[in-house]
């Protein structure tokens, strides 16, 4: 069971054009400063501890900006994990678009080793089209300082890569350059968004299900586009790279065609494990669906595990399997597949019915394209068993 805390909520130092969650923070209106108190830090960490049935305990902090929370936040975080960590093994990672980045933050991170999350886009023309400051400037330049300090300071870092309508056209450009930077994990998220104006909590963006005539976003990626993008990532590292860099969609497909989860939920058959928690204890069921009524709770009068086994949380997880489309159960890559993210299932298909993923002409694309080496890699990887 998997719970995102967000320190600071949507509060963010930039104004990236097709981010989903600055929005979020017209879900509180009428606060002035938003920031998880001690109090609500304390008893998050001490639930979240008690809520795994296991060992290993991962905590993961998001934002908007996470290091607007401030570095005595997170040695304070470090503590109480201390405190009520009853001899678990304990992890952090953290997602930050790098560019409050300094010296005395990645030696914390070296010394209590973090794992952080970089979003960046790809080269400079890729990046500033869309990730920019309040001003309107581009961001490049302070994002790859930040990357140049965890390297001096070896902090494990890993790469979150937006795809949107600009950056897909140039798919070995932005491969090669993570390259180049010595990204050797990298994963990619495309652009689903639509755009509503008569939402009653004032968002615009909007959950699958929800006006289904409603227009994509214009930063949006197209599905065939985000194929061919994956066709040229896939053809480069299946060459050149297996074994010393890693993409998360690929290792993920193979996952699927050896038997094993794929280690992305996705791909994964259901999901509902895994959380999102405002700064004020609000906990909603994935953090794509920070909507009203994907609220499930609060933690301070409701414990994370019967919020997490809530029915309707467990409903959440099963519909992504329940309820695929009649196109998806006679798909030929559905056991590869499973419908992909709840999130993007905004399309209609073959038979009329909702629900069908918006990216699935260009997943089949890839799938048809990249199967026959996935499945020479599953013959050599059951053969090593």
């Amino acid at each position: 069971m998997y719970v995102m805390a967000k320190p600071v909520g949507a509060t963010c130092n930039l104004n990236c054009a097709y981010c989903y969650y600055l929005e979020k923070e017209k879900l509180y209106p009428n606060r002035t400063e938003i920031r998880m108190s001690d109090g609500l830090l304390e008893k998050y960490i001490e639930s979240y501890i008690n809520a795994q049935p296991v060992p290993h305990v991962l905590f993961t902090w998001h934002g908007g900006e996470t290091l607007l929370a401030g570095l005595p936040f997170y040695r304070k975080a470090l503590a109480l994990q201390k405190k009520h960590g009853k001899g678990r093994v304990i992890a952090n990672s953290l997602q930050t678009n790098g560019v409050l980045l300094n010296d005395e933050w990645c030696r914390f991170f070296r010394e209590n080793q973090f794992l952080i999350g970089i979003s960046i886009d790809g080269p400079e023309h890729c990046h500033n089209m869309y990730r920019q400051n309040a001003g309107g400037n581009g961001t490049f330049r302070q994002v790859m300082r930040g990357i140049e300090l965890l390297q001096k300071h070896r902090v494990d870092f890993n790469i979150l890569s937006v795809i949107n309508n600009y950056n897909v056209r140039f798919p070995l450009d932005v491969y090669r350059f993570f390259k180049a930077i010595g990204a050797h994990y990298m994963q990619f998220l495309p652009v689903v968004e639509r755009i509503h104006h008569n939402r009653s909590d004032g968002l615009r963006l909007l959950p699958p299900k929800k006006a289904t005539d409603a227009p994509m976003a214009p930063w949006a990626v197209g599905a065939e586009a985000f194929g061919r993008f994956y066709i040229a990532i896939f053809d480069e590292w299946v060459r050149n790279d297996i074994g010393r860099y890693f993409v998360q969609l690929f290792d993920a497909v193979l996952a699927n065609f050896v038997g094993e989860m794929p280690g992305s939920c996705i791909l994964a058959p259901t999901c509902g494990h895994a959380s999102v928690m405002e700064w004020n204890g609000d906990v909603y069921s994935c953090d794509h669906f920070v909507f009203p009524e994907y609220k499930l709770g609060n933690i301070r009068n409701r414990t994370i595990v019967e919020m997490m086994f809530s029915e309707a949380q467990l409903r959440f997880g099963a519909d992504k399997r329940d309820r695929l489309p009649q196109q998806c159960v006679e798909c030929e890559y559905l056991k590869i597949c499973n419908g992909e993210c709840p999130k993007n299932r905004v399309s209609t298909d073959r038979y009329g019915n909702e629900g069908l993923n918006y990216l699935c002409e260009g997943y089949k694309m890839f799938f048809k394209h990249a199967i026959p080496c996935m499945k020479l890699m599953a013959k050599a990887l059951n053969l090593k068993k």
